[in-house]
């Protein structure tokens, strides 16, 4: 079934909307929630979290991108999910990404002025500068969380094009917010 066959069950509010997300969509949002946090039974329960919350948003909501809608709910729980258990004491992965990050994103306590969303927005404008490669190669890197290994083997390129397109890319962003005056 296609993306707006079952936005149409969710706006009828036809549980059979759930049964059909989790057929065609249920395999990429278990793989993000474990890849963020590392356990199985976390990764279901971020998933069956991610379908009730489909389900309350949608309506209102009409997404246009299904599967980034329901990519960024699972992403935001998991990560919620994260932060709850581990508290104080970060994973492993999610200081990794943050540490490459790091030099390219102003950090919080510049963001006074700039809301969060604001700053994703000015993201999603910079990646459309990019080229489609190195946007794909970004967004599975920081927005999927995907490992470099991963994302090699997926896009049958070598581990060294994927750090170097990374490296390049974080560079431009770093180059672009401080244009928009962010860093």
């Amino acid at each position: 079934m296609d993306d707006n066959k079952i936005i149409e069950l969710y706006f009828r509010r036809d549980e059979n909307a759930i049964t059909q997300t989790k057929e065609r969509y249920g395999g990429l949002l278990k793989a993000l929630a474990y890849r963020i946090l590392r356990s199985s039974e976390d990764a279901e329960e971020c998933e069956n979290d991610t379908y009730m919350k489909a389900w309350d948003s949608i309506p209102p909501q009409k997404p246009q991108h299904f599967s980034a809608y329901l990519a960024k709910i699972c992403r935001n729980t998991a990560l919620k999910m994260l932060e709850k258990q581990q508290a104080e004491k970060r994973s492993a992965v999610i200081i990794e990404l943050s540490q490459e990050l790091s030099e390219c994103l102003p950090d919080k306590r510049s963001l006074e002025d700039t809301a969060e969303k604001e700053l994703g927005d000015i993201i999603s404008t910079f990646l459309r500068t990019v080229s489609k490669d190195n946007r794909i190669i970004f967004v599975r890197r920081y927005f999927l969380s995907e490992t470099i290994s991963d994302i090699s083997k997926a896009l049958g390129i070598s581990e060294s094009k994927v750090k170097s397109s990374l490296f390049r890319t974080r560079n431009k962003l770093r180059n672009y917010l401080t244009k928009e005056k962010l860093l």
